[in-house]
């Protein structure tokens, strides 16, 4: 059986060869019985990343290496390297080995027993304390629409070659890698690990990256937005009238129900602000249909080798 590697790389001078290292002993030892392919996608690097893929490459026949000729993003990463890859199963799995290599054999393991994905998914992380509470935060929310998603999420993860058909069969722009993954419904287990501390280089996943996958997560993966424009609608307007019961009644005592304009000022702010901010949601999806209207490539290929 054929196991392919997907490896998106933004800035990982230093780490490609190591990953490259770890993958192939592991197919000199528990899995060598298998062939194996990888392929790195250098995601417009402008470091000697793509340098170091290509010493890998010429040393290694089994290396194959994709090139942008911008940035364009990890889930466009991705999506390259899941279109070359021929394997009987595909594994997603980052260059900064932080995700743990020595994991791979218990999911081939479990594929080969069954499942058609196997996610190891991250039960906790040697990350600082912003990127711990933005996970906590952000994935607490993704799994209020999306419960199935393991709660520290996942990108390491290995697919049946009939699941990354399906996958890749998905014709849309703003991709969602865990909600789209999920949605096939194929038989699925899990491994929980703990994320190791990223050793060699700095993350270039920067919080406006973060926001926009979570974005992405929220609005194309789910109706939550929709659900809670209308919780709103529906809580503000049961509000307005219970408020409005009360006038009645004040006005029947013959009581004046309210003085001066300070009142309504707040009624008109706090109407006025669920306003703004439905027709921000309602934006954010507008503005995703006229980018699946204009029709344009998650991303631009510079090179194949």
């Amino acid at each position: 059986m054929k196991i392919s590697f997907v490896i998106p790389v933004y800035h990982n001078e230093g780490a490609i060869s190591k990953t490259h290292e770890k993958i192939k002993s592991i197919f000199s030892t528990e899995l060598d019985q298998h062939e194996y392919e990888i392929i790195f996608v250098d995601d417009g690097s402008t470091d000697g990343s793509l340098r170091e893929i290509l010493d890998v490459r010429d040393t290694d026949v089994h290396v194959k290496a994709v090139t942008f000729t911008r940035n364009f993003g990890q889930m466009a990463a991705m999506l390259a390297g899941f279109k070359e890859a021929s394997g009987d199963a595909i594994i997603n799995i980052s260059a900064d080995l932080q995700d743990p290599v020595e994991l791979i054999p218990e999911m081939v393991q479990k594929w080969q027993a069954g499942s058609e994905i196997v996610i190891c998914h991250r039960s906790g992380r040697e990350d600082s304390l912003f990127s711990k509470l933005y996970s906590w935060l952000a994935y607490g929310v993704l799994r209020l629409a999306l419960p199935q998603i393991p709660p520290g999420g996942f990108d390491f993860v290995l697919m049946d070659r009939k699941v990354m058909d399906a996958f890749n069969s998905i014709d849309v722009r703003h991709r969602f890698f865990q909600g789209d993954l999920l949605w096939t419904g194929y038989r699925t287990s899990f491994i929980p690990y703990v994320r190791l501390k990223r050793e060699i280089g700095k993350s270039q996943y920067n919080f406006s990256k973060k926001l926009k996958n979570f974005l992405d997560a929220v609005l194309d993966a789910s109706n939550l937005p929709i659900r809670l424009i209308s919780l709103l609608g529906v809580v503000t307007s049961f509000l307005g009238v219970l408020y409005s019961a009360s006038i009645v009644f004040s006005w029947m005592r013959g009581e004046t129900p309210f003085a001066g304009w300070a009142p309504i000022m707040i009624a008109i702010l706090l109407v006025g602000g669920l306003i703004m901010v439905m027709l921000g949601v309602i934006g954010e999806y507008v503005w995703r249909i006229n980018e699946e209207v204009r029709k344009r490539p998650n991303y631009v290929i510079r090179d194949k080798f």
